[in-house]
C-alpha cells in the first residue's frame, strides 16, 4: 500500500505536514498563507484564537461536555408547569423507536427510488393529521407554528393578491416577530385588539380595519393565553365577505375534544406538531404544519413538498411521490419559486404520523378529556389562595390558562423564584409581553401533571403567596 504521508489524523488527508507539502509545491506556492495573499494584511487576524487548549481525547471532550450539561435543571428533575408554545406532553416508546431507525434519521429529501418507505411514511402522516384537522390536504412539516403562519398569510396573499393581513391580539409575540419577518416585505401584519375580561377577538375592531386590502385574518384556537375563541364562525364570515382568507392557527392536542377550525370556516389551518410524540429537547422539537382544502387555488400555493399516492404498472401497487413538484422552490421553478423552503422537520412529521396512529381517534379524545379535568381542577384550586386569581379571563380553557397574581402584593418573577425553591418551574412571565394585565402567568397543564402534581403546586403557591 503506498504511504501518503499520513501522520497526524490517517482520515484528514491534508493534515499531515507532508501531505500539505506535496500541494503546496504542485501549486507553486511556498506556505498556506500563500493561498490569501490577496487578503490586505490590516484584515488577516495575526495572532492565535483566543481559545482553550483543545482536548486531548475524545473522552476528555465528552467528560467537559457532560460536566458542562450537568448545570442544566429539566423537566425531569423539576416539576414542570411552563408550556407557552413549547409543552411537556408524554412521548410513547414508540415514536422514538420509529424516528431512530437509519432510513429515517439519515434520509435527507430524496427520490423515489431511494427514499426506502419514507415517502410512504410521510403520506401517512399527511392523511392522519388531515383526518385530525378535517381537511384534505396537508404539507411535509416546516420549521415551527410561527413559520407555518408566517407562509399561510403568504399563500393567502398571493391567493387574493393583497397586501395586508389582520392578526389576533393575543398572539404570542415570539410568533408575531416570526410573522412579521417572514411577511416583510410584501405583507404588512396589523394587529387586532381583544377584550380584556374573555381574552377574545375584539369584533368591533376587526370589522373597522378589514378592508379590499385585507388577504387573510389570522387567529388560534385555543389562543396563547389558553381560552378558546368562541366567535370563531362569526371572523370567518366577517373575513369571507371582505375577499379575505380564514386562517386558524391550532393546538392539535385540543382536537379530540374540540371541533376543528374547518368546522367554523377557516380555508387554512396551521399550527405546531411538537404535542404529537415530540420532546420538548430545550425549547426545540418544533414542526409546523399547513393544511387546506383539496382545491387547485390553495394546492399550488403550498411551497413546500406534498406527498400523494398513485398505482404502478403493477395492477394493485401503490407507489408515493411528490404532487406538482415543479410548483416547489427546489422544483423547476428555483429562483421563480413562490418562496424560498430549504431542510425541513420532515422527521418530526413521521412521528406524530406514529403518535396519531398509535393514538388513534379513542386516545386522542381521552388525551383531550384528561388534560381538561386536569387543567380546570388546577384553576379552580389556585383561585381558592387569597389574593390569586386561577384563570383572569373569563370562559374556557384547554391546558393553558393566566393565573393572576395581582391581588398577592408579589411579582411573578418572586412567584417564580420561590417556586424553583421548591423544585418547581412556574408559568411564563406575562407581564412585559402583557403589561395591561399586570402580575399574571401563562400555566400548563397536560396529561403528564397527576392530582398529586397539581395539590403540590398549590400547596407550593400558597406558602409563597402567604409569606
Amino acid at each position: 500500500m503506498k504511504d501518503y504521508g499520513f501522520k497526524n489524523h490517517p482520515y484528514i488527508p491534508n493534515s499531515g505536514p507532508e501531505v500539505q507539502k506535496k500541494m503546496l509545491d504542485y501549486l507553486g506556492l511556498e506556505s498556506l498563507e500563500d493561498l490569501h495573499a490577496e487578503i490586505p494584511e490590516e484584515l488577516k487576524l495575526n495572532r492565535p484564537l483566543d481559545l482553550p487548549k483543545p482536548y486531548g481525547s475524545e473522552y476528555e471532550l465528552r467528560r467537559a461536555v457532560e460536566k458542562l450539561l450537568s448545570k442544566n435543571t429539566t423537566a425531569k428533575e423539576y416539576l414542570n408547569f411552563l408550556g407557552a408554545g413549547c409543552w411537556q406532553h408524554y412521548v410513547p416508546a414508540i415514536c422514538d423507536e420509529v424516528n431512530s431507525r437509519s432510513e429515517f434519521l439519515t434520509a435527507y429529501a430524496g427520490e423515489p427510488y431511494n427514499d426506502h418507505g419514507r415517502f410512504q411514511t410521510l403520506f401517512e402522516y399527511e392523511s392522519l393529521v388531515a383526518e385530525l384537522l378535517d381537511m384534505e390536504v396537508v404539507n411535509v412539516p416546516t420549521f415551527d407554528w410561527g413559520q407555518a403562519a408566517a407562509t399561510s398569510i403568504r399563500m393567502a396573499s398571493r391567493m387574493t393578491g393583497r397586501g395586508e393581513a389582520l392578526v389576533v391580539g393575543t398572539i404570542d409575540p415570539d410568533r408575531l416577530m416570526i410573522i412579521e419577518n417572514y411577511c416583510d416585505p410584501g405583507v404588512k401584519i396589523n394587529k387586532l385588539a381583544y377584550d380584556e375580561k374573555t381574552g377574545m377577538m375584539d369584533l368591533g375592531d376587526l370589522k373597522a380595519k378589514l378592508s379590499s386590502n385585507t388577504a387573510a385574518v389570522y387567529f388560534e384556537n385555543p389562543s396563547f393565553l389558553g381560552f378558546l375563541e368562541t366567535n370563531g364562525s362569526e371572523i370567518s364570515r366577517l373575513a369571507h365577505e371582505a375577499g379575505a382568507i380564514s386562517i386558524v392557527g391550532v393546538d392539535p392536542s385540543s382536537l379530540g375534544v374540540i371541533e376543528p377550525p374547518s368546522a367554523y370556516g377557516a380555508d387554512i389551518i396551521c399550527g405546531d406538531l411538537q404535542p404529537l410524540g415530540m420532546h420538548m429537547n430545550y425549547g426545540g422539537g418544533q414542526s409546523g404544519f399547513i393544511s387546506t382544502r383539496n382545491e387547485e387555488r390553495f394546492v399550488m400555493e403550498f411551497p413546500s413538498r406534498l406527498f400523494g399516492v398513485a398505482p404502478t404498472v403493477v395492477e394493485g401497487e401503490y407507489g408515493f411521490g411528490d404532487v406538482a413538484y415543479e410548483r416547489t422552490s427546489f422544483g423547476n421553478l428555483r429562483e421563480k419559486g413562490k418562496e424560498y423552503v430549504g431542510t425541513q422537520t420532515a422527521l418530526l412529521g413521521i412521528t406524530a404520523g406514529v403518535y396519531l396512529s398509535t393514538m388513534g381517534p379513542k386516545g386522542m379524545e381521552e388525551l383531550g378529556q384528561n388534560i381538561i379535568q386536569t387543567s380546570q381542577y388546577t384553576i379552580k384550586e389556585l383561585s381558592e389562595l387569597k389574593g390569586v386569581v386561577g384563570s383572569r379571563l373569563e370562559g374556557f380553557s384547554f391546558k393553558e390558562f393566566v393565573v393572576d397574581f395581582n391581588g398577592t402584593g408579589k411579582t411573578v418573577e418572586e412567584v417564580n423564584k420561590a417556586l424553583l425553591q421548591k423544585g418547581i418551574f412556574g408559568g411564563k412571565d406575562l407581564s412585559k409581553a402583557f403589561p395591561e394585565m399586570g402580575q399574571c402567568a401563562l400555566f400548563c397543564v397536560t396529561e403528564i401533571h397527576m392530582k398529586e402534581d397539581i395539590d403540590r403546586l398549590v400547596s407550593a403557591v400558597k406558602e409563597i403567596v402567604e409569606e
